[in-house]
């Protein structure tokens, strides 16, 4: 529907080569891009590196990329606000597991609000809807593309 908002944010994810400065390259790419970074998640690996990261302009960083030279994919992923209290977490892991819903991996980040930490989870695309209605029934945000970078 026109108008409504989605519950999933777009998440950039490139390979990088494992070496001096591949990181810093691509940090540059979006600066130069005058693309923010919202989150970021490095994975490694013997010879190459996962960057998994919530920009402010998914799309024009996709294409700055490219143009660099490097191959990227947008996967939906859902941000979630977690209380700052002990157990949090472990209480929207819990629902998870209640409802069967399979995490694929998740990350953190912070922002300038009050509000605490959010996670990124990733889950199956074909869960992806089930796992944001049944945070927003138990009353865990879950933040929209739109609203990414008022947070």
């Amino acid at each position: 529907m026109k108008g409504e908002k989605t519950m999933t944010v777009k998440q950039i994810s490139v390979f990088l080569e494992n070496r001096p400065g591949k990181l810093a390259e691509f940090v540059e790419i979006l600066r130069a891009g005058g693309i923010d970074m919202r989150a970021l998640s490095l994975a490694e690996a013997a010879d190459f590196g996962v960057v998994r990261t919530i920009v402010s302009d998914p799309d024009k960083a996709q294409k700055v990329l490219a143009e660099a030279g490097f191959i990227s994919a947008l996967t939906p992923v859902l941000a979630v606000a977690v209380s700052d209290e002990p157990g949090a977490l472990y209480h929207i892991l819990e629902l998870l597991r209640e409802a069967g819903i399979n995490l694929e991996y998740t990350y953190a980040f912070t922002t300038r609000k009050e509000q605490g930490a959010y996670m990124v989870f990733r889950v199956a695309d074909s869960a992806m809807e089930k796992t944001a209605a049944l945070l927003e029934e138990k009353g865990i945000g879950v933040v929209a593309q739109e609203d990414i970078y008022s947070l």
